[in-house]
């Protein structure tokens, strides 16, 4: 029996057939994953609770060891298993033997300043000159533009190397060549059947690639470039003895970009992010540093601070103001320098904030009124011209948190275009429909992969796009449509949620895409306070458990929202409330704090 299947015929989990969310919720292991939990808790030591939650994503008895301890010597593969990386790799290693200047074009969003800074570290680390340009959200748009390549040639590039990008710019790559520039692409972003011609592609996602690499984001190709360019000078004999770059010491931007580019949480994903993590705890990184002073975050960084702490303050820059300056601090070795740096990243991102959230009202008021038409709509496209380019991919994935299906959020530009990404949920693939849109003539250019993907469309035809985008996900979204469930891994009480529990399930993460946090619920909770916190609507509530015992807990951006609302009306009453685990470690102090999630009244 598929997951699906199971989950639609299994009881409700506490009864809860419709939470405040519309969402029916389910326990996560089934009767088999339950038989496999026990084995894993009586073979490996573990508790049932950690034990049940390995089980619910589907790991094994045999798979435990290993996956609890993710080891990069066990899962780093060969370089040379990704098409072109060895073509890519000399041409790197000429480049630094020759002090080449070497250009790097990055996108302007976290992964793509992680991939230059990655690079860049590591010439710099080789003495070699290096020149970045990340390129104006607004004035220039995503990816390699003939404009700026000229005038990286002009500057002294010798080598052209793209980063998180590259993989459709047929004309101006074509440029580059035509200039006398060897272009090598490192992208992950899905490939059109036919490439532009360049001196080496690297890409896992091209579709000749065989590596089976697909899930990485484009830092981690960057960093695999790095190791097989690293093998390349070292058979040429370049270093001298303990010369060597450190190599490891990058992978704390892999493991930020592997977050905040919401790739799957596995196999070599996994352990880059688990070393990364381990690496950015020790606060070697000075930019890095610097940006987590500025987020508040005194303590250990965990998974989900990537995802919503750091990243949004870098993709800050590339939103709304210099979209260098991500990359500029992760490579910053001055701490007076950094602070500046990450203090302006910080300011820009509280304008995102403000920018945002006017935008996603107005966009929310357009996706109800399309609701009310067609409920069972599988995707919502919504636009204004009033909407700053940089927040569409904000607003998208606020439509899709909201209403739980793929969405799309347009800017309409003057010269008669409309600029917009989209986001999508598990088991539908966006970038694959931007590609076949592009293909179909309904749009000007664009890409992307699974779960997010930017377009430009020609705005008179932003119907006949709708249209399209609807039949394509009509069947894949229906299915998720019908059975809304949530799945919840077991039920605790407010006492029972203690921080020995929270670092006992830590050694299952790190959590993220493709590897859902622990969701737990806790059955008959009274809501004793509930109030508004901080500018971007989240709430603070107290609750008390039969016991007697307190948590707190906290729902981001829930204000105004069905979970805020529900929040609001629930003060006071005993309900079911679900969400993850986490310690809060302000004021010195750890206690434990519920993500809410969910809410249901009992039933």
């Amino acid at each position: 029996m598929t997951e699906s299947a199971f989950l639609s015929s299994t009881r409700p989990f506490l009864g809860i057939s419709r939470s405040a969310l519309g969402r029916t919720w389910v326990e996560r292991c089934d009767p088999a994953q339950g038989a496999i939990a026990l084995a894993i808790a009586q073979t490996h030591g573990l508790s049932d609770v950690v034990a049940r939650v390995l089980a619910g994503r589907g790991i094994g008895v045999h798979e435990t060891e290993s996956f609890l301890n993710p080891r990069l010597r066990d899962l780093m593969p060969d370089p040379s298993v990704l098409t072109d990386m060895d073509k890519a790799a000399e041409r790197l290693a000429d480049a630094v033997t020759r002090r080449e200047t070497v250009a790097i074009f990055g996108d302007y969003d976290v992964d793509g300043a992680c991939s230059a800074a990655v690079l860049a570290e590591y010439l710099r680390a080789c003495d070699v000159p290096y020149l970045i340009h990340i390129p104006d959200r607004i004035t220039e748009g995503y990816g390699p533009n003939i404009d700026a390549i000229r005038a990286l040639k002009e500057q002294g590039a010798g080598v052209l190397v793209t980063v998180d990008c590259g993989t459709a710019s047929h004309e101006p790559l074509a440029e580059a060549r035509r200039l006398g520039l060897d272009t090598v692409v490192l992208d992950h972003h899905q490939a059109p059947e036919r490439l532009p011609e360049v001196l080496a592609l690297v890409n896992p996602n091209r579709q000749d690639d065989l590596s089976g690499l697909g899930h990485l984001c484009a830092a981690g190709v960057v960093f695999l470039a790095v190791v097989a360019l690293n093998r390349a000078l070292r058979r040429r004999g370049f270093f001298r003895a303990g010369s060597e770059p450190d190599l490891m010491g990058s992978l704390d931007l892999v493991a930020l970009a592997t977050v905040a580019d919401v790739v799957p949480l596995l196999g070599l994903n996994r352990a880059f992010v688990r070393q990364g993590l381990a690496i950015m705890r020790n606060r070697g990184r000075i930019g890095l540093a610097a940006l987590l002073d500025a987020a508040g975050l005194s303590g250990a960084p965990e998974s989900w601070h990537l995802g919503y702490l750091v990243g949004p303050r870098i993709n800050a820059g590339g939103r709304i103001g210099d979209a260098a300056l991500g990359s500029r601090l992760l490579l910053s070795q001055d701490p007076v320098h950094a602070g500046q740096l990450a203090t302006e990243l910080d300011r820009l991102n509280r304008e995102r904030q403000a920018i945002e959230s006017m935008a996603v009202e107005e966009a929310e008021a357009q996706a109800l009124f399309l609701l009310e038409r067609s409920p069972a709509l599988p995707v919502i496209v919504t636009s204004s011209p009033e909407w700053h380019p940089g927040v569409v991919g904000l607003i998208a994935s606020r439509m899709k948190e909201r209403f739980r299906r793929p969405a799309f959020a347009f800017t309409i530009n003057a010269d008669g275009t409309a600029t917009g990404s989209g986001r999508s949920v598990p088991g539908v693939d966006l970038g694959s429909a931007v590609r076949a849109a592009v293909e179909a003539g309904l749009a000007i250019k664009g890409g992307g992969h699974m779960m997010a993907a930017g377009v430009t469309i020609p705005a008179a035809d932003m119907e006949p796009f709708q249209q399209f985008v609807i039949e394509r996900f009509l069947e894949p979204v229906g299915a998720t449509l019908l059975q809304d469930h949530f799945a919840i891994d077991g039920t605790l009480t407010a006492g029972g949620a203690q921080t020995k529990l929270v670092a006992a399930l830590e050694r299952a993460g790190p959590f993220g895409a493709g590897q859902p946090e622990p969701v737990f619920a806790l059955p008959h909770h009274r809501i004793v306070e509930t109030r508004e916190v901080g500018s971007g609507g989240h709430m603070r509530v107290r609750l008390r458990g039969g016991d007697g015992a307190m948590i707190g807990g906290i729902a981001f951006r829930a204000a105004g929202q069905p979970l805020g609302e529900a929040l609001l009306e629930g003060t006071g009453n005993s309900v079911h409330v679900a969400g993850t685990l986490s310690i809060d470690r302000w004021g010195g102090n750890e206690k434990v704090e519920l993500r809410i999630m969910d809410i249901a009244r009992p039933e």
